[in-house]
């Protein structure tokens, strides 16, 4: 069964580059631009299931932390990955997200969305190995 992705992204070129290259490599990949209230998005994440949402934490009507923390405190994704891909670079961050249980932290500035659906991809492959 193919994997299932959920990006929550509000940069539309960064959320349709990532979807296209995840179709591409066989994902099934839904995709959100943040731009509803966080039940809102909750709700149509809990009804796709996804095995892994790749969440920016800069978002227009949300904030990517209460989402974050929504997300990690709900038994319906318990079993899901979670990776941030966002342009905070700082330490308190990335300790702040890791402290709500993600699972990878990425940086915008070192990938370009070629390189980060194929590192998505190889994670992924790994992890099924696991």
């Amino acid at each position: 069964m193919n994997k299932k992705v959920y990006i929550i992204e509000d940069d539309a070129n960064t959320l349709h580059g990532l979807k296209a290259n995840l179709s591409h490599e066989g994902f099934v990949v839904e995709a959100d631009q943040g731009q509803e209230e966080r039940n809102t998005i909750l709700n149509k994440t809990k009804l796709f299931k996804p095995d892994i949402i790749i969440l920016d934490l800069v978002l227009p009507a949300i904030d990517g932390f209460e989402l974050l923390y929504n997300i990690k405190a709900s038994e319906d994704f318990n079993k899901t990955k979670v990776f941030i891909f966002t342009n905070h670079s700082d330490e308190d961050t990335k300790k702040r997200c890791e402290d709500l249980g993600i699972n990878y932290y990425f940086l915008k500035s070192e990938f370009n969305i070629n390189e980060f659906a194929q590192k998505v991809k190889k994670i992924i492959n790994n992890l099924d190995k696991i």
